[in-house]
């Protein structure tokens, strides 16, 4: 299921003194999907990239990884995949759909998030496994989940959760609504979160380090628009702007 989608408006700066400018262009649509933790760093590029290439508008779409490589497989009109690990774009790049390998832009790693001032007192993965403590995490086959799984072996950890869901940014919603005491979210989640949640860090999180790679796709029909955007996110302003959110380098 799709978590949510945005479109920007076009930059349309009209013609000046006769002159033609780049708005008088036929417009142009730019569909990337995206993993939900990317949401607050690609609406950032969105505004840039779409002032740079006046008469385009790029529709972003956000949710899981792994609902989104099914998607793409079942021929959904995207232009441009970026996943939050390299499981999900080989979902994409495995049957051919990619138009070239996929670059890897940034990294991410899990933190522990709870209410503010962290009611529960939890300081430690091993708290999460408390039955007593609420804990919300990704479904296994999403990025958050697959993670959430590797730090919990390396720390000997077995977490019951009461839920599991298909993106990290739903696991964050549970914490904030106080319908969980804690989830397992990506560090750049909380950062994003700002006052609405604590994040709490531990030891084993480096254990399960997340990729995110990103690929303009065969099947789109805007081939240079879309080698444009892989451009802006791998590129350095992109970087700064991924980096500013708690991403790693990649």
């Amino acid at each position: 299921m799709v978590m949510a989608g945005c479109g920007g408006g076009s930059g349309d700066s009209g013609a000046q003194g006769g002159a033609p400018s780049g708005a008088d262009a036929a417009p142009q649509t730019l569909n990337v999907f995206a993993a939900a933790s990317l949401k607050d760093t690609f609406t950032t590029i969105e505004k840039q990239f779409e002032q740079e290439n006046p008469g385009t508008d790029v529709t972003l779409t956000f949710a899981g990884s792994s609902d989104l490589a099914t998607q793409i497989n079942n021929g959904a009109p995207a232009d441009v995949f970026a996943s939050a690990d390299d499981n999900n774009m080989k979902k994409v790049t495995d049957p051919g759909l990619t138009a070239a390998a996929p670059a890897r832009f940034a990294t991410n790693t899990l933190q522990i998030a709870v209410a503010p001032n962290n009611p529960k007192g939890i300081t430690s993965l091993a708290q999460l496994a408390d039955p007593a403590n609420k804990v919300v995490v990704c479904a296994p086959q999403v990025p958050c989940g697959s993670a959430a799984q590797k730090v919990e072996k390396a720390a000997g950890v077995d977490v019951k959760p009461v839920s599991e869901e298909q993106d990290v940014k739903s696991v964050l919603s549970k914490v904030t609504s106080g319908n969980a005491d804690a989830g397992l979210v990506y560090v750049t989640d909380v950062t994003a979160a700002k006052d609405a949640v604590q994040g709490v860090s531990f030891p084993d999180a480096d254990k399960a380090v997340n990729n995110y790679p990103i690929a303009a796709l065969k099947s789109s029909k805007n081939q240079e628009l879309a080698n444009k955007w892989v451009q802006a996110v791998t590129g350095p302003t992109g970087q700064q702007t991924l980096k500013a959110a708690g991403f790693g380098a990649p």
